[in-house]
């Protein structure tokens, strides 16, 4: 059918050379994406064949999610018709994500049931300089736990070279690692790395949520916000002053004017590295000086 040749083009205009024809039956479909690790099913899509050719496709592993169609709807009843398959699609792809994150969660659990106490002197603890606190460890490798309140949702993993990595299909969006306790009208920071939010809470005594990337801060911020109406919530971002944009920077405030909150910097004196980026980076050069 032409509709698949023109769809298998454009998957591969996005994603790179797929040597499978897709299935057009409206039903979801998960695939390797060229580059990523082997074994690993990020790739999605959907396909129509009947009346307009429609279809929906993205990355599990970037979030990402796009539409297509063959033509442009010639009426209204073509359009609607557009448009349902294409909340279909997006139900489908929800209750497939749904399905993974709640699958990874159990493993989370049974990983982090099975781990021990993390080792101080482990090569990642040292190289930072902080304690292991609520961390747990498998073989030579860290797990960082990734709450969503209460609930267990994903890990990530630090290797002793400092490499990162979360269990694939988790959910991390909204999720955090948690030091120290929240108490109403108490202050709490929002950053992005674990090491960074040990140095915060060791300096202040706050509780620190740690969102593990600079995209997270907000929607981390907005979920303990509602949940924890009275505390005195505070972003701590990153300054990546040797990156384009400095994205630490701008999405940090981006997510302390968007939660109405303060903001605090690591407080460069002019003369430390630029290669130095967030708090606990500033605290270990200072302790060597």
């Amino acid at each position: 059918m032409d509709c698949v040749i023109q769809f298998h083009e454009v998957l591969q205009d996005a994603f790179g050379a797929l040597d499978w024809p897709p299935i057009a039956d409206g039903n979801i479909y998960r695939f390797h994406v060229p580059g990523d690790k082997a074994g690993t099913l990020n790739g999605w899509y959907v396909l129509f064949a009947d009346g307009i050719a429609s279809g929906c496709y993205g990355s599990w592993k970037v979030g990402s999610s796009n539409t297509w169609h063959s033509r442009e709807p010639a009426n209204l009843m073509e359009a609607e018709q557009v448009r349902q398959r294409i909340e279909q699609a997006r139900r489908q792809r929800e209750a497939e994500q749904h399905q993974r994150q709640q699958a990874t969660a159990e493993n989370a659990k049974c990983l982090w049931l099975r781990a021990y106490s993390a080792d101080p002197d482990h090569p990642y603890l040292l190289r930072k300089a902080v304690g292991p606190y609520n961390l747990r460890q498998q073989g030579d490798v860290l797990l960082v736990p990734l709450y969503r309140g209460d609930a267990l949702m994903n890990l990530q993993r630090i290797y002793p070279d400092g490499s990162k990595r979360f269990l694939s299909g988790g959910m991390v969006k909204g999720c955090y690692s948690i030091l120290g306790a929240i108490t109403p009208g108490k202050r709490l920071y929002i950053c992005e790395g674990w090491a960074t939010g040990v140095t915060i809470h060791t300096e202040t005594g706050a509780a620190v949520a740690c969102a593990m990337n600079a995209g997270n801060l907000l929607p981390v911020g907005q979920y303990l916000q509602y949940r924890h109406l009275n505390t005195e919530l505070i972003v701590a971002g990153d300054d990546d002053r040797l990156t384009d944009g400095n994205p630490g920077r701008t999405k940090a405030n981006k997510a302390a004017v968007a939660l109405g909150c303060d903001l605090v910097m690591p407080p460069w004196s002019a003369i430390e590295p630029l290669e130095l980026s967030d708090f606990n980076d500033l605290a270990n050069w200072r302790a060597a000086q």
